[in-house]
């Protein structure tokens, strides 16, 4: 068993959110924040979400503030502005840090796994995304800038596998 599947996250709503619940999909894991330039992204991700769902993606976000300070609202202020701003369906987690002595284990993790350019392990920005196959293995990792609705054809090629 893929060692993602061991990590249990904390819902936006404070419910464990264990992520053995995903065996069996693929996996888009995205820090997120409300106050970047790359916000817009939510209603990218909401669209590759609505469109691969049925067919076994989740997408799963987690904010953070440890960029330029653009993630400071509360649960419950994060959720809200998801929702309306960009009708976000997909799970939100409670806010993390993605890099540094505080880092989620999930994030070391997913790091460790799949480093960015260079061997880079940190997290540079708002909105890296990490795609994780059926079997829990981090398949790729992918900047800020790379928009959500460019990785369909890595979505369709993990879901038909």
């Amino acid at each position: 068993m893929s060692k993602f599947y061991s990590f249990t996250a904390t819902a936006n709503n404070g419910t464990p959110f264990p992520l053995a619940d995903l065996k069996g999909k693929v996996v888009l894991v995205v820090n997120t924040a409300s106050k970047c330039g790359f916000t817009k992204q939510y209603a990218d991700l909401e669209e590759l979400y609505k469109k691969y769902h049925e067919q076994g993606l989740e997408v799963v976000g987690f904010p953070c503030n440890q960029f330029a300070g653009q993630e400071p609202g509360s649960s419950e202020e994060i959720a809200q502005f998801c929702k309306l701003n960009y009708g976000v369906s997909f799970p939100i987690m409670q806010k993390i840090d993605v890099n540094g002595d505080k880092e989620d284990p999930l994030y070391a993790w997913l790091k460790a796994e799949k480093p960015g350019l260079l061997g880079f392990k940190g997290i540079k920005w708002n909105f890296e995304k990490f795609l994780v196959d059926k079997e829990g293995n981090v398949y790729q990792r992918y900047s800020s800038i790379k928009n959500p609705a460019s990785l369909s054809g890595d979505v369709e090629l993990l879901l038909k596998k």
